[in-house]
């Protein structure tokens, strides 16, 4: 299935030297998934995952989404000759819905956060027994986005010290983190979350599944309520630590990257904007560009009024 994974994105997603405004002195890489037909990287275990459900019998798919885990599901299903059925809550981005619309999904937009889609989602995959794809709930959604692991490696002539992903759910980090510590177990696996979604941080500082009633970040794709227990497991497992950063912040790193040619969403934002706390990390740092797909009206005001956003 990884193959599959390998095969369709074609040449390995760039990683590149940070421009000097974003490095600031550091031994900063990008890797730049966001320059992927679809704008993100969750296509990588939306593929892999489809693909098994086709094997066991489906010819429909039903998920949750606030935008790039959808369309990369619809992507995905339209490869595999599969029908796809997506909730998104009613807050989801305009950009990105129709991203997932152009790609042939049944979208209903239902419930107030994320995790509220997910709950009607889920009810309706039931009745009509077709599987529910719950984003980072899928171990095939880990082994594909341990192949951006495997590139990085492949294409990094010195081993990094860190690579610093951007946690939603978690299921990036971990897929990232169990490749990393499998190739060089001394690279920090380092996870960034959104201050005003903690839930998956404070569930692995815990070490269990937290509640958390807070999702109010503007990184939807950080967005997370209720934590996903397959992702709390591994990240037990493979995660260094998880850092958290504010609205703000995260603003700010969406107007840097712009500033250097670079549309970046606020999931990706978040990863640049914890760059600050890692003083003490010496050696190459790879940050993960995890998406692009960030309204107009959303990414001007970052760019143009990072001080709108609370800190």
């Amino acid at each position: 299935m990884l193959s599959a994974v390998r095969d369709a994105a074609g040449p390995p997603m760039p990683l590149e030297p940070a421009p000097p405004e974003l490095a600031r002195g550091r031994d900063l890489f990008l890797k730049r998934e966001d320059v992927h037909e679809l704008g993100a990287f969750k296509w990588r275990g939306a593929l892999p995952t489809l693909e098994r459900y086709r094997r066991d019998g489906a010819s429909s798919v039903v998920t949750a989404s606030t935008g790039n885990h959808g369309a990369a599901t619809a992507w995905a299903a339209e490869r595999l000759g599969l029908r796809a059925y997506v909730y998104a809550p009613e807050s989801a981005s305009a950009t990105k819905l129709a991203h997932v619309e152009r790609l042939g999904a049944d979208i209903r937009l239902v419930g107030a956060d994320l995790d509220a889609a997910k709950e009607q989602a889920r009810a309706f995959a039931a009745g009509r027994e077709l599987p529910f794809f719950e984003d980072g709930a899928e171990r095939e959604q880990y082994d594909g986005y341990g192949t951006i692991a495997d590139e990085i490696f492949e294409e990094l002539e010195v081993t990094p010290a860190a690579v610093v992903v951007p946690v939603g759910n978690g299921a990036l980090l971990g897929g990232i983190a169990i490749a990393v510590c499998r190739r060089s177990p001394e690279t920090e696996r380092i996870g960034v979350a959104a201050r005003e979604a903690p839930v998956m941080a404070e569930s692995w500082e815990k070490g269990y599944l937290v509640e958390s009633e807070r999702s109010a970040t503007f990184a939807d794709g950080l967005a997370v309520r209720v934590a996903i227990p397959l992702a709390v497991r591994v990240l037990g497992e493979v995660a260094s630590r998880m850092l958290l950063v504010s609205e703000r912040e995260i603003a700010e790193a969406v107007g840097a990257f712009a500033r250097a040619g670079i549309r970046a969403e606020g999931a990706a934002g978040a990863g640049l904007a914890a760059l600050d706390q890692l003083e003490d990390v010496e050696g190459p740092v790879v940050l993960i560009v995890t998406g692009r797909n960030i309204d107009d009206e959303l990414f001007t005001r970052a760019v143009e009024r990072p001080e709108s956003f609370p800190d």
